[in-house]
């Protein structure tokens, strides 16, 4: 099986000692003294499925637990403005190894609790400079090119059709050749562009900024050898390039109309059979599938590999890994701490909190009581657990959570938004992507 090589745990220079601050409190008694959980959500999609999970808990236990969740693309900004507060969240989601670094003294030590010691071997937690573990991975997800076999079967039937199947695309250069075929064909299809609109608006540039950029990093760094780097020359940009200029010249809209579109216009295109295909992970089914309108069917929703001309990518299939990590307050008070702990071991260790991540919350968990029968059921999800198991093709891991900063994030995506408006030269977001990685790096990362 190959996955989930390039996980490793990530030790903090300067940590906390959080364990003195995670006193085992009486979680048996009530009233006051009880604790509470506040746990900030990341993802607006999953919004209405852990209000379902905070009542069913409450019910259950008495124990309060109230969620919010931040507007898309903010998350960052609104956990800094939570944090300090009196009542801050007792629960939050840090962003991988640069989530550390910008949170660690705001994070608890979890050794000793149960997702901690179900967590799976190849995907590590955070940790600090003790060895405490102080983030957990929850869900391991995949991103690719996601298409409507029903719209590629239509296009396999016209004349002139440069392949017969998707088996044939294995590589950039046939991608290429079928996408610019089938948007010059896109009447006789039936749809309005071979891609979704490229969502450039700001807060809605994630899948450029991050998922796109992932397998050329991640080529670089392993022609450097490394993990990560405080220098980056985005060797790979040209080949960045070749897929993002095939999303901009063949989709929905003109390039220029890019910045002002977002997610959700790309995922309602591709829900409403407007297009054959959008670029996004396992995820996007439940957004998918509750678009009003929606014409795909849960049995012709398909992946195939975001090829764009890297070094042997025919050996390499979808971008599998996680990224997010659970965190628990260090500054809360110890009732609450513990009244976290004991929320979040029930959720993704007990059976009734199982059937709720497999089932409501979706994710592929990585703790050792989940089997391969505890696959979401959803069409996607099923596909990235059959990548995982696959010998026969390499999944790509997700690098990008090495990259250096929100900031710089926001920076790259920004510059891609001018490029696609024609007012920036390619070498010009090359150049401000290595600066801003090595500048970014320095400041945050203290390398």
């Amino acid at each position: 099986m190959k996955r989930f090589n390039r996980f490793v745990s990530l030790t903090a220079a300067t940590v906390l000692a959080a364990g003195s601050l995670v006193a085992c409190s009486d979680s048996s008694g009530g009233g006051d003294d009880a604790g509470s959980v506040y746990f900030l959500n990341f993802k607006p999609e999953q919004e209405a499925a852990y209000q379902k999970i905070a009542e069913e808990y409450t019910a259950e236990t008495g124990t309060e637990v109230k969620v919010v969740t931040a507007a898309s693309g903010s998350y960052e900004q609104t956990l800094k403005a939570e944090i300090g507060k009196s009542e801050a969240p007792t629960l939050f989601q840090v962003n991988g190894p640069a989530g550390l670094i910008t949170w660690k003294d705001y994070m608890a030590d979890l050794t000793g609790t149960e997702i901690a010691n179900q967590l799976n071997e190849d995907v590590p937690a955070l940790t600090g400079d003790n060895g405490e573990i102080l983030g957990v991975p929850f869900a391991v997800e995949g991103f690719g090119l996601i298409y409507n076999e029903e719209i590629f079967d239509k296009y396999f039937a016209t004349d002139g059709a440069k392949v017969a199947s998707t088996e044939e695309i294995d590589s950039f250069d046939k991608l290429k050749e079928v996408a610019e075929d089938m948007q010059s064909k896109k009447d006789e299809l039936g749809i309005e562009g071979t891609f979704a609109a490229t969502s450039l608006a700001t807060g809605e540039d994630w899948r450029w900024q991050t998922h796109l950029a992932n397998a050329p990093i991640w080529n670089e760094l392993e022609d450097q050898g490394v993990e990560d780097s405080t220098n980056v020359e985005f060797k790979y940009n040209e080949e960045y390039k070749n897929l993002f200029d095939l999303y901009l010249n063949n989709s929905t809209v003109e390039p220029s109309l890019t910045p002002s579109k977002n997610v959700t216009d790309s995922m309602a295109e591709f829900a409403q059979g407007k297009v054959a295909m959008v670029q996004n992970g396992n995820w996007a089914w439940s957004q998918i599938s509750e678009v009003d309108g929606n014409v795909v069917k849960e049995d012709k929703i398909k992946f195939m590999p975001m090829y764009m001309g890297l070094p042997n990518e025919g050996d390499y299939g979808l971008n599998v890994g996680t990224e997010n990590y659970l965190a628990i307050n260090a500054n809360a008070s110890e009732e609450d701490q513990q009244a976290t702990k004991d929320f979040v071991d029930w959720l993704f260790t007990s059976d009734a909190g199982k059937t709720h991540v497999v089932e409501d919350l979706g994710f592929i968990a990585p703790f050792s009581s989940y089997t391969e029968e505890d696959t979401p059921a959803d069409p996607l999800a099923q596909q990235v657990q059959e990548a995982i198991s696959n010998d026969e093709v390499t999944t790509i891991p997700w690098a990008f959570q090495y990259f250096p900063s929100q900031q710089f994030k926001d920076d790259f995506g920004q510059a891609l938004a001018q490029y696609a408006s024609g007012n920036m030269e390619w070498d010009q977001v090359v150049s401000q992507f290595s600066d801003s990685w090595t500048a970014e790096k320095e400041t945050n990362w203290g390398s």
